[in-house]
């Protein structure tokens, strides 16, 4: 196990550091030029200024500099300097970061649980009404743009009924604290944790019901059938748990991607995570905040995916780490 997780860990970070180089390289390459910019906004265009805040930047520096800088930083866990903002990236990546794990948590987390328990009660159902009614749902919800489902649940439930809160993560101004402040809090979460969760529930309900119906096929399930073992005891033992092998795998794909679907969601509901600070910095043209963005969420990526190697070999002793 310790060598299984030692040599994940070190292909972790020739993989960061390859994403690192190359998220450098796309920043650069795209169009905008942060000095000018930054000169417009102070309301002094001239050229002076803008070679003025070029050096003060860096960014009259060569790019093989600049980058050598850059990954230096990465190295010492240095994400460098917004000089948009007068602060250093890890502490406004840190001061969001909390946001965006409670709402991707709590999303992926609805859709898991949700998208599995839907899954198998389609197979189980297969067939059925239930069944057509739970895969055309699946297919609505998965064929939606997410944006348009976030802006739809706020007109219903958020303007028109009144259940839940528009936009926020918190109450402005109510000055609550302890549980108050908590149950405010997860108040204004249920919108767009539900928002988010439903593609990703619809995804799993999918694979888990074609899983399910797969695995229902197979010889040793017909063998257990064939010795008399109760049909909730064959579909909890035997079907569900082989079933949901993949759909461990693709959640663990999916744990990481859920972090960029949150840009939208959090743009949309104005929520203070990773997602729109890295809207804020690309209106800004502010590089070392979207670099920093990037490097933490394919940090995220790459961890999620080493976690799902160990889950998916609880779910499945079978499966050797070595292997």
């Amino acid at each position: 196990m310790l060598r299984f997780l030692a040599s994940r860990l070190a292909k972790g970070v020739v993989v960061l550091l390859a994403i690192a180089v190359l998220n450098f390289a796309l920043i650069r390459a795209a169009p905008g030029d942060p000095a000018t910019v930054m000169a417009g906004e102070a309301g002094a265009a001239d050229e002076v200024f803008v070679q003025q805040l070029r050096e003060r930047f860096g960014l009259d520096r060569p790019m093989v500099e600049q980058l050598g800088i850059y990954l230096k930083g990465i190295l010492t866990l240095d994400l460098g300097f917004s000089y948009r903002q007068g602060r250093s990236v890890a502490s406004l990546v840190g001061e969001r970061l909390p946001a965006t794990l409670l709402l991707t948590g709590s999303a992926f987390a609805i859709s898991l649980l949700l998208g599995t328990a839907l899954g198998a009660l389609a197979a189980r159902r297969a067939g059925t009404w239930a069944d057509t009614a739970i895969t055309t749902a699946a297919l609505l919800f998965y064929a939606t743009p997410l944006f348009w489902i976030a802006l739809m649940s706020q007109i219903l439930f958020s303007l028109k009924l009144g259940l839940v809160p528009n936009v926020g993560y918190e109450t402005i101004g109510a000055g609550y604290t302890g549980l108050a402040r908590v149950l405010d809090i997860l108040h204004h979460l249920i919108l767009p944790a539900l928002t988010l969760g439903l593609f990703f529930t619809a995804l799993y309900a999918r694979m888990m019901r074609a899983s399910m119906l797969e695995t229902a096929g197979s010889d040793y399930v017909r063998t257990a059938r064939a010795k008399g073992v109760s049909p909730s005891v064959v579909t909890r033992r035997h079907v569900a748990r082989n079933a949901i092998l993949p759909v461990v795998t693709l959640a663990g794909l999916q744990a990481g991607q859920i972090v960029g679907g949150a840009i939208l969601t959090e743009t949309v509901f104005a929520w203070p995570g990773i997602g729109r600070l890295m809207f804020e910095a690309l209106a800004q043209r502010d590089y070392q905040v979207l670099l920093g963005v990037f490097f933490v969420s394919s940090a995220m990526v790459v961890l999620f995916n080493l976690v799902t190697d160990l889950v998916y070999r609880a779910v499945d002793p079978r499966i050797q780490v070595g292997g």
